[in-house]
């Protein structure tokens, strides 16, 4: 196990372990946060905009999930047992949820989800867990948006757009309502789709671009767009199509991805990214920290002391926001 203890900060434990370390105010209140996976440049984001806004205010400890729910499991027992004041968790499997408030309930932890949300019914099983996040539906539409732009001024010979999918992994809300609604905005406005291809690639760069390397063997230039659920499929798809001769001499196909992580960014910068989606780590981060030390304070989150809006009574929603090069500057 490898901690670091940081005063007023962040402590963030690395490995299957945690640090009973105390801050040395034992008046500050005492946050526990897990995230799915630390192997994620968003998640990175976010960590990062926690360790600036919880710094004087509380004692925030992040552990890693290691994207296995077992192992999440393990971790949210620990902080339970430590009794923090209030947990945060970033699940890896939104199925997993209720039976987590359900813990956090007989505990009396007020819970707060950041960024995968869990189900609705799950949601109502107590009057203190929360959600912060955005709509999944909404980053779906806006791809499908950038791609109905693009497809206006470059249309395809026969009017039908052939696409391949990179989906995030099955069962999850986001990842399906991504994969969803970027479809249904082609399709409502007017344009013929075609699946060339589809496969989960686990939000991760390195097998994206495997998957999207086994994808041009098999099917050659016969694709007109690249949809990924996150980012860094998207930039691994982009690492296959460069190896492949794209966005170079003229050979290029459009691709669009979720999050707006500095990587996507620079990539939009240059061209072989077509667009992303503004996933915004750091209000999510800021409104996640803000509400949980509302909550460690034993208030109710309202508009005299919380600076975003309750939608009935749980949920924080943070817009996304659609970013090509024309707007770049906003995702920085």
């Amino acid at each position: 196990m490898k901690s670091i203890a940081v005063t007023g900060l962040l402590t963030i434990i690395l490995g299957t372990g945690c640090s009973n370390s105390l801050s040395s105010n034992k008046n500050e209140p005492v946050i526990g946060f897990v995230a799915y996976e630390f192997n994620n440049t968003w998640i990175t984001e976010l960590k990062n905009e926690i360790y600036k806004v919880s710094s004087g205010k509380a004692r925030v400890d992040i552990w890693n999930g290691d994207n296995i729910q077992t192992v999440e499991n393990d971790k949210i027992n620990l902080f339970i047992n430590r009794k923090v004041n209030v947990l945060d968790i970033n699940p890896v499997d939104v199925n997993a949820a209720g039976q987590i408030i359900e813990k956090c309930k007989k505990a009396n932890i007020p819970t707060v989800f950041v960024n995968r949300q869990p189900k609705k019914e799950d949601m109502e099983k107590w009057n203190k867990v929360y959600y912060v996040g955005a709509k999944a539906e909404q980053s779906g539409t806006i791809q499908g948006q950038m791609l109905v732009n693009y497809f206006k001024g470059h249309p395809t010979q026969d009017g039908t757009i052939r696409y391949i999918m990179l989906k995030g992994e099955t069962r999850n809300q986001d990842a399906e309502k991504r994969t969803q609604y970027s479809i249904k905005a082609l399709k409502d406005s007017g344009f013929k789709v075609q699946k060339v291809a589809e496969d989960t690639a686990m939000w991760d760069r390195t097998k994206a671009q495997e998957k999207m390397t086994s994808f041009i063997s098999s099917y050659g230039p016969n694709f007109d767009c690249v949809i990924a659920n996150n980012d860094d499929m998207a930039l691994g798809a982009v690492d296959a199509l460069k190896a492949a001769g794209y966005f170079n001499g003229g050979k290029y196909v459009p691709v669009v991805g979720v999050d707006a992580t500095a990587p996507a960014v620079k990539a939009v910068e240059d061209g072989t990214l077509f667009g992303t989606v503004l996933n915004d780590a750091a209000k999510q981060g800021d409104a996640a920290f803000d509400l949980s030390y509302i909550l460690s304070k034993g208030k109710i989150p309202d508009e005299s002391n919380f600076k975003y809006k309750v939608t009935d009574g749980k949920y924080i929603w943070i817009d996304y926001k659609m970013i090509t090069k024309e707007n770049v500057q906003d995702a920085k």
